[in-house]
Formats: structure tokens, sequence, C-alpha cells
């Protein structure tokens, strides 16, 4: 079992920047992702990254403003999020995949098996 708290959302203008955070207890993964959703899309993944090479993988829409970073001692996975912008708004979730073979596909939904509750991250001016 694998527990994530999402944290560090918030209202926010455009132009600024937020860091969440992704808090996680009981097993470690193997790979976290965060993905965003809107009401009106679906789930959109965001960024990857592997526990033991922490090789990151970004959507095509990040284009450098997002950068994901973990640290192992404290089971925490980081997304700092710069140059926001109103599409940016969205519920953030980070989610945990367990299995070494998954962590291939980073980009995939079925590569994780645990979700944490989100955090809402809403720009406006």
């Amino acid at each position: 079992q694998v527990q994530l708290v999402e944290s560090g959302g918030g209202l926010v203008q455009p132009g600024v920047s937020l860091r969440l955070s992704c808090a996680a207890s009981g097993r470690s993964s193997l790979i976290t992702d965060w993905s965003r959703q809107t009401p009106a899309e679906e789930r959109e993944f965001v960024a990857a990254i592997r526990r033991r090479s922490g090789s990151v993988f970004y959507g095509d829409f990040v284009k450098g403003r997002f950068t994901i970073s973990r640290d192992n001692a404290k089971d925490s996975v980081y997304l700092q999020l710069n140059y926001l912008t109103p599409e940016d708004t969205a519920v953030y979730y980070c989610a945990a995949g367990l299995r070494l073979d998954r962590t291939t596909y980073p980009t995939l939904r079925a590569s994780y098996d645990y979700w944490g509750q989100g955090t809402q991250v809403t720009v406006s001016s």
C-alpha cells in the first residue's frame, strides 16, 4: 500500500510560480508522476520521474516551464510550476508506480498503482 498526499496548490496570478509536493508513505514507488485534470478535459500527463535513475519525462505542452524532482530520503516528489497561465488551471494529481516493468512507460496511466486526492491550482487575474 502507498498513501500519497499532494499539497502546494492555490490561487495565483498569471506569470507566477508554485511548487507542488507529493508526500508518500508506505511502500516506496519506482516511478512517480504528476498529471492534471479539468472538468472539461481528460486527465493529462504532466511529468514523471524514476526513483533509481532519476530519469525525468515531460508532457509535450510543458516546454521547459515545469520541473519535476524528488527527495528519496523524504519519499517526496515535487513539481515546480513556472510562468503559470490560466490554461494551467486544473487539479494536479500525483501517482506512484510499483512495478519495475511498467517504469518503461512513464506516460501511461496503467503504469501507476496509487493516486493521491489532488491539489487545485487556479491561475487567474
